[in-house]
Parts: C-alpha cells; sequence; structure tokens
C-alpha cells in the first residue's frame, strides 16, 4: 500500500471482519482512521486499540450509515480528531445523507476543481 502519511481516513462499518482489516491496513500506512460501528461497540474498542498499540491514529463513532444525521456526525467527529478526510472507505451497500458527501467537511472533502 501507498504511504498515506497525513491522509485521513473513513471506513464505513470496520468494527470487525474486513471492515476492521482495511481500517488497520490504512493505519499501518500511516493515515489517521475513523470508523463506524452499528453495534458492536467492543469489536470498535478492539479495533482501535489494535491500531493505536501499533502506533497509528484511530476512533471509532458508533452510528448507522443509514442515517444521516449519524453519517455527518461522523464526518464532524473525524474532522474534529484529525482534520478533513482525504479517504472514503464505503463498504456497504448505502450511506444515507441528504448532503452531498462532498460538503460534509470544510473545507469540502472534494470538488468539481480538483
Amino acid at each position: 500500500m501507498n504511504d498515506l502519511t497525513g491522509k485521513v481516513a473513513i471506513v464505513t462499518g470496520a468494527s470487525k471482519g474486513i471492515g476492521a482489516a482495511i481500517a488497520k491496513a490504512l493505519a499501518s500506512a500511516g493515515a489517521a482512521v475513523t470508523f463506524n460501528y452499528a453495534s458492536s461497540k467492543s469489536g470498535a474498542d478492539r479495533t482501535v486499540a489494535e491500531i493505536l498499540n501499533k502506533g497509528g491514529k484511530a476512533i471509532a463513532v458508533q452510528g448507522d450509515v443509514g442515517s444521516s444525521a449519524d453519517v455527518k456526525r461522523m464526518f464532524e467527529e473525524t474532522q474534529a480528531a484529525f482534520g478533513a478526510p482525504s479517504v472514503l472507505v464505503a463498504k456497504t451497500r448505502h450511506i444515507a445523507t441528504t448532503e452531498r458527501l462532498s460538503t460534509l467537511t470544510s473545507p469540502p472533502l472534494f470538488s468539481a476543481e480538483s
């Protein structure tokens, strides 16, 4: 994997399984990682601990990506902890939001000019 030092990643559903493996791989490449979990707080805590123990940066945010309010909160908590995200891994069938994903960060995650 490329060097992701200084990048901020959001991964949906990374408290266990494939999502946890993706979050750990991003963190080992240098990215600060935020991920959500729907119900497995213990799995989320375990994934965060594994990343932190290897010198990485990670937070877990409880939320349902089917809820636009939860998606917005996940982006806000990511921005507060690490800055604007530059990587999004949507490991889900859908992400519900009434806003364009590009507008959920300040400055915007990406723009037409990018």
